[in-house]
């Protein structure tokens, strides 16, 4: 059974009697028509509680709820530090403002509760950043001179589907390059166990990969996973979510979806995509270098061969089809940065 059923369930029972309370009252002016009045009122009452009781007590709750959920623990934290400097500053001010000649020394004081409160919540929340780094610079650092887990954690990246079912993530972060909060919102999990239960083979192998990438992540001592119910209404879409979260938080997305890095680039999101990652670490070679490579098939024009180096990067042999599994030493002529990343052209070293 739901809450607002008992919500409604209480009111009826609640504004009955109260209705019941009233009545009575009322039959007292004419005692002829006591039970009357009670039977009437009590059932407006609870017809009342019935239908009302959840737009003032479920209803609202639910709301502060997702609205918190929304709001990142940087702002939370802030909103948390103004509204505690307003109380105090409302509470230093509350009793001179309390000696003023009446009415002012009775309104004065509780205005000044509401005043404060507002301006310090209003105030930190729009320095957050500043706070933020500032409880970060005064955290204790651990012994090798890195900053403690508060400053670690200020940071939360989004996680997309195709990251976590791609895999490296979890290579990636175990080598500390990814500080802070990997946060996975429900609906992403939702969507990985959905390609999990798939009867497509692959599209099934994939998902599963993608639960194994999360218990692997998880069990990681060297970064913090947290499996969020926070949610975007009126958006059916896992990246149109993904987005709008990442604005409302403001923080990353970790994505290797090309689609997703265009139209998250388009809304101002920064995107850390893994694919531009790789590439950027992949070895640095200049026109006229020697190296040693392996021409493991034919190219696609006449007389090329296609080769590989160890991470990844396709070399591509002019004339080198006269070399099909051979290790020969080439000089580089060209290097070229696609979109599918970087390829390299070489010619045979005479």
């Amino acid at each position: 059974m739901s809450k607002d059923f008992f919500a409604r369930l209480f009111g009826m029972v609640f504004f009955a009697a109260v209705g019941g309370f009233y009545g009575f009252k009322l039959g007292e002016i004419d005692n002829s028509q006591i039970y009357l009045y009670i039977t009437a009122i009590s059932l407006i009452g609870a017809l009342f509680g019935l239908v009302l009781t959840p737009y003032f007590t479920t209803h609202p709750v639910r709301y502060i709820r997702k609205l918190i959920t929304r709001l990142s623990s940087e702002t939370l934290t802030a909103s948390l530090v103004g509204l505690i400097a307003g109380l105090i500053i409302a509470a230093l001010l509350a009793f001179p403002l309390s000696l003023l000649p009446d009415p002012f020394g009775q309104i004065l004081p509780f205005a000044g509760v509401i005043i404060f409160t507002y301006f310090g919540v209003s105030l930190f929340s729009m320095r957050q950043n500043d706070i933020t780094n500032l409880i970060g610079g005064i955290s204790p650092r651990q012994e090798n001179g890195t900053p403690s887990s508060w400053s670690q954690m200020n940071r939360t990246i989004l996680l997309d589907t195709s990251v976590i079912i791609d895999g490296r993530v979890a290579d990636i972060a175990k080598t500390g390059f990814l500080p802070g909060t990997l946060l996975i919102p429900r609906f992403v999990l939702n969507e990985l166990q959905y390609i999990a239960d798939s009867p497509d083979g692959l599209r099934r192998q994939r998902g599963r990969r993608g639960m194994e990438v999360l218990a692997e992540l998880q069990k990681a001592s060297s970064v913090v996973v947290r499996i969020s119910d926070i949610d975007v209404e009126g958006v059916r879409e896992v990246d149109d979510k993904l987005v709008i979260l990442a604005r409302q938080m403001k923080c990353p997305i970790l994505t290797n979806d090309f689609n997703l890095n265009r139209i998250a680039e388009l809304q101002g999101v920064t995107i850390l995509n893994i694919n531009e990652l790789a590439n950027s670490v992949k070895s640095v070679v200049l026109p006229g270098e020697l190296m040693l490579i392996s021409v493991l098939q034919e190219g696609k024009e006449m007389g090329q061969g296609v080769g590989y180096l160890e991470d990844g990067t396709m070399v591509v042999v002019e004339n080198g089809n006269k070399y099909l599994h051979q290790d020969i030493q080439v000089s580089v002529t060209k290097v070229l940065q696609t979109a599918a990343g970087r390829m390299i052209f070489a010619k045979p070293e005479a």
